[in-house]
């Protein structure tokens, strides 16, 4: 079975990978290249690239899916996302284009698309992790986002002038998407939590998103996150993405196989793509500046930044209507940077550390829409996360008669909390800057409610460093990440799970003791 030479290669190499530090995607990349090298000797043929394909297509409709899942519109209403994603094309092109010309013998149609489609970042890459390391609604993933949907907006309008190809007269209806979000909202209220879910999410991401935009002469991809989008205000939006998640990640290894399986490269490839990589600083650069002009701090301006810095999946899927020819040449130049951004995203946080002396100068001297408080004054109890877990805690203790103050990193969780009458305000425990200008003079013990394993270690490590001596407790899913966080500072983490099973016992017990007084 041609699915069993796939998994043994994707595992083989992303398993190896991993071992070395590295994410199992850059070996799922390797894994594409072995299996067009050494294809024809394990019985992989073409008509196999073309299933790989289609197994690709539907990884990244589920995956914008499940970003649209956590997206709001008004987030896209920014300077920053609008200006900065409008602005970076236009710079990038201007940067390329020159190059090419005087690089490659080609006419200047062919130049311009080809700095078109280097200009774009990917979607697929930064989306996953930024969902791993879950920063997708932090504010800068938010902004990293905001501009990758701007850029395939932009990406849709190339093709669609540059082919020829103009969208249905019915593709007007897509305006009155919004008037089916009632339905769609009785839909998955109806929908249970099992496998009917399951089949709701593929059913929007797949057919009525996906094929029911390319029937009208739209990107399906467009689709897939339109209806994702729709659902995002649901209270059962997480959920759902949730259940998808298994699918998405299983069906995203075909999206970087098929990257590799498309051909192997020439030298003339290979040094495309050198040079690409070479240049590629140049991307991050651009919009690292272009976020400080619309008044970002240091940190998100990095931040969002790092994620945006990497050549586009979309640039290959423009190539392969516009620019065959240089199909493999984009694919090595997509797959290069992809090996550069990947480790580069993980150690972002380290890296904003290290050089961040060297950054926040750079900032203009103006009110930041990023600011976060430096006042908790008036509580003696802060709880940072304000997920199920951290407004539990804060409702039983304000019902104690505690003076409480929440901290979240994802607006729609601090509007939420607020309009629900609780003290919550916006932070991101993983930026140094909010720690060096945060006072809490009355605050005598800390709850770390964040789902974020990490970002509770640093916000421990941060605590004690500024001599906070009172209480802080934590929970975790795990025994090494709970050892981790009480190294770092905590005095207590309880398991989760534990904990609950204790709680039930708990019950278990004070129902016994009533029924015996």
């Amino acid at each position: 079975m041609i699915e069993a030479v796939w998994i043994v290669f994707a595992f083989g190499l992303g398993f190896g990978v991993r071992l070395i530090g590295l994410p199992p995607l850059i070996g799922y990349l390797g894994a594409g290249f072995a299996l067009a090298a050494f294809g024809d000797r394990v019985g992989v043929g073409p008509q196999d690239s073309v299933i790989l394909n289609h197994i690709a297509h539907l990884g990244v409709l589920l995956l914008l899916f499940t970003v649209g899942l956590k997206l709001k519109v008004r987030n896209l209403v920014r300077p920053e996302v609008i200006g900065g994603g409008i602005l970076h094309f236009v710079f990038s092109c201007l940067v390329f284009l020159p190059g090419i010309l005087l690089w490659l013998d080609i006419a200047f149609n062919e130049a311009l698309l080809l700095a078109i489609a280097l200009s774009f970042s990917s979607t697929v890459l930064a989306a996953k992790v930024l969902e791993s390391k879950r920063e997708l609604r932090a504010f800068h993933g938010r902004v990293a986002i905001g501009v990758l949907i701007m850029q395939d907006l932009i990406a849709l309008l190339v093709m669609s002038v540059a082919s020829g190809n103009v969208p249905s007269p019915w593709a007007l209806l897509v305006f009155a998407l919004p008037l089916l979000r009632p339905l769609l909202y009785r839909l998955l209220d109806a929908s249970g939590h099992e496998e009917l879910l399951v089949m709701l999410g593929l059913l929007l991401a797949l057919a009525v998103g996906g094929q029911g935009f390319e029937a009208v002469g739209l990107s399906s991809e467009l689709g897939a996150l339109a209806f994702g989008a729709l659902l995002a205000n649901h209270k059962r939006a997480v959920e759902l993405s949730n259940s998808l998640w298994s699918i998405k990640e299983v069906f995203l290894v075909g999206f970087f196989l098929q990257i590799g399986i498309g051909g192997l490269p020439d030298a003339n490839a290979i040094l495309f793509a050198l040079v690409m990589a070479l240049l590629l600083p140049l991307k991050g650069i651009l919009f690292f500046f272009l976020f400080l002009f619309f008044k970002l701090r240091a940190r998100s301006a990095f931040l969002s930044s790092v994620s945006l810095t990497n050549y586009s999946e979309f640039g290959l899927i423009v190539a392969s209507v516009v620019l065959p020819q240089w199909l493999v040449p984009l694919a090595i130049t997509v797959a290069l940077s992809f090996l550069v951004s990947a480790p580069l995203n993980r150690l972002a946080h380290p890296l904003y550390e290290r050089f961040s002396r060297y950054l926040v100068p750079l900032e203009r001297n103006i009110r930041h829409p990023d600011e976060q408080p430096v006042s908790l004054a008036g509580a003696d109890i802060l709880v940072m996360g304000m997920g199920r877990t951290g407004r539990a805690a804060y409702d039983h203790l304000c019902r104690k008669g505690h003076r409480l103050v929440g901290l979240d990193s994802d607006p729609v969780m601090v509007d939420k909390s607020q309009l629900e009458g609780r003290r919550v305000l916006y932070a991101d425990a993983e930026d140094q800057v909010f720690w060096q200008s945060l006072q809490m003079p009355g605050v005598n013990a800390v709850i770390l409610a964040m789902n974020d394993a990490e970002a509770k270690t640093i916000a421990c490590r941060k605590l004690r460093e500024r001599g906070f001596t009172g209480l802080i407790v934590s929970h975790a899913m795990y025994d090494d990440i709970a050892l981790r966080i009480t190294q770092a500072g905590a005095d207590y983490t309880y398991l989760t799970m534990a904990e609950a099973g204790v709680g039930l016992a708990e019950r278990v017990l004070q129902h016994r003791a009533g029924e015996q007084a």
